[in-house]
């Protein structure tokens, strides 16, 4: 496996982590906290994490086929997506586990 697999899945795991958060407390001034300006920022986050997460869906699952995960972890870890923090401690704990997978790309030849 290349680096490159882990490398986007952990980004998009941060990127979605965080924008999961944000809707999160977007959702709680909003209906919560009843602050205005809300409704706009909630809108566009979710709209952001909405699109975001069927990117960390695709790169998720292309991971996990190339490291051949059982289908109910890999079902967790495509969940990690949507419960707020989650997506932290799941990446962390798929980096570990895949670290030793990937493989050193060769030395172009002269």
């Amino acid at each position: 496996m290349k680096q490159s697999v882990l490398t986007r899945y952990r980004a998009l795991a941060y990127i979605t982590g965080v924008l999961l958060i944000l809707l999160t407390l977007g959702v709680i001034a909003k209906y919560v906290l009843d602050i205005s300006g809300a409704a706009g920022f909630t809108t566009a986050v979710g709209i952001a994490h909405g699109w975001l997460y069927v990117v960390y869906l695709v790169l998720a699952f292309d991971l996990g086929t190339k490291a051949k995960w059982p289908l109910p972890k890999l079902a967790w870890i495509l969940l990690a997506g949507t419960i707020p923090t989650a997506a932290f401690f799941v990446e962390r704990k798929v980096s570990r586990e895949v670290a030793p997978l990937i493989v050193a790309p060769e030395p172009a030849a002269v």
